[in-house]
């Protein structure tokens, strides 16, 4: 049980260290990155509607 809990303690002071030196850059890529248009969002939407679609006609076929 003590050694579960450690490795929580660490891993999670791990995910935060990461972050923290992480944080920085990801702003300025965010910041800077090209904003998508309406025609952008949709190119992007339907080829995952698609992919939704044919899972639930797998899934309907079973």
């Amino acid at each position: 049980m003590e050694n579960n809990t450690t490795f929580m303690v660490l891993s999670g002071l791990l995910t935060l260290g990461i972050l923290v030196m992480f944080w920085p850059r990801a702003r300025a890529m965010m910041q800077h990155s090209p904003k998508g248009s309406g025609v952008d969002w949709i190119s992007a939407i339907l080829p995952l509607l698609a992919v939704v679609g044919f899972v639930i006609l797998l899934i309907a076929a079973v």
